[in-house]
């Protein structure tokens, strides 16, 4: 692996740490940024690998969260519930994922032209239910009711399209379902942790083939800048959304897609 390869695989970590847990899809933005760098990875193993170097931050910031509930879960009823509530939402994003994976990696991946209109319309979407979502009704996200997590897991089906945003879709769908916006972030936190190290696992053993040393190293250097840059933010998002919701990334995704969307047509 080159200097410059390095360079461009710890750029690509370190955005992918920044945007994986805010609504403007990680993998957009990589898959943007890919673009325009000229770095296309064997496989798109690499985008995929990365983002759970980002997911693995939440380890860190609910760890004593999470160990409780694991403690618990033999003997309280309140911890198994949320258990299967993650496990409830995750399903769709399986059965979707395993159908749809040669589509999504070999026609949607490679499709920057979609991607950024799709950055643009979830853009306006974020907007429009940031304001004018539901009174919030739940505002613990470990209370969640088993059928509105199925629903969240449906709405997390569509970021299978790059530029939709995986937590984008959850928090949006929770949202509209009455969820509070905290509560809505960190539901979208638990359920991001089976998602992606399912997506990470199936990825790999489909492109076990074509992953040399220089595809390892590359991964190697993203997933931790991920890593460190994604504890910034999981720290730092809660905070914000609590306090000020979701239109900053809103507008956001708006600026991004038309800069890359106008790129992109001056381009060809």
């Amino acid at each position: 692996m080159t200097e410059s390869t390095t360079l461009v695989a710890a750029l690509l970590g370190l955005l992918e740490g920044l945007t994986e847990f805010i609504p403007v899809s990680s993998t957009g933005h990589l898959l943007l940024a890919g673009h325009f760098l000229g770095f296309e990875s064997a496989g798109r193993t690499f985008e995929v690998v990365i983002q759970l170097g980002a997911v693995l931050a939440i380890l860190t910031v609910y760890a004593e969260r999470l160990w409780s509930v694991a403690r618990a879960a033999p003997t309280d009823p309140a911890a198994r519930r949320f258990v299967l509530s993650v496990l409830v939402a995750f399903l769709p994003a399986v059965v979707v994922g395993v159908i749809a994976h040669d589509f999504i990696k070999t026609v949607l991946f490679d499709t920057p032209m979609l991607i950024a209109v799709m950055l643009i319309l979830g853009g306006i979407v974020l907007l429009f239910v940031d304001r004018l979502a539901a009174a919030p009704r739940y505002s613990e996200a470990m209370e969640l009711p088993l059928g509105l997590t199925l629903r969240i897991g449906l709405f997390q089906c569509l970021a299978m399209i790059p530029g939709v945003s995986r937590s984008g879709a959850t928090i949006v769908g929770a949202l509209w379902m009455g969820v509070g916006k905290r509560a809505a972030a960190e539901f979208s936190f638990f359920l991001s942790m089976p998602t992606m190290a399912a997506a990470v696992a199936y990825d790999v053993f489909q492109n076990r083939d074509v992953l040399d040393a220089g595809a390892i190293s590359e991964i190697a250097v993203g997933f931790v800048t991920a890593f460190l840059s994604a504890v910034v933010v999981v720290r730092w998002l809660l905070g914000y959304v609590s306090k000020h919701g979701y239109a900053l990334f809103g507008w956001w995704r708006i600026a991004v897609g038309t800069l890359a969307l106008w790129a992109l047509l001056l381009g060809s």
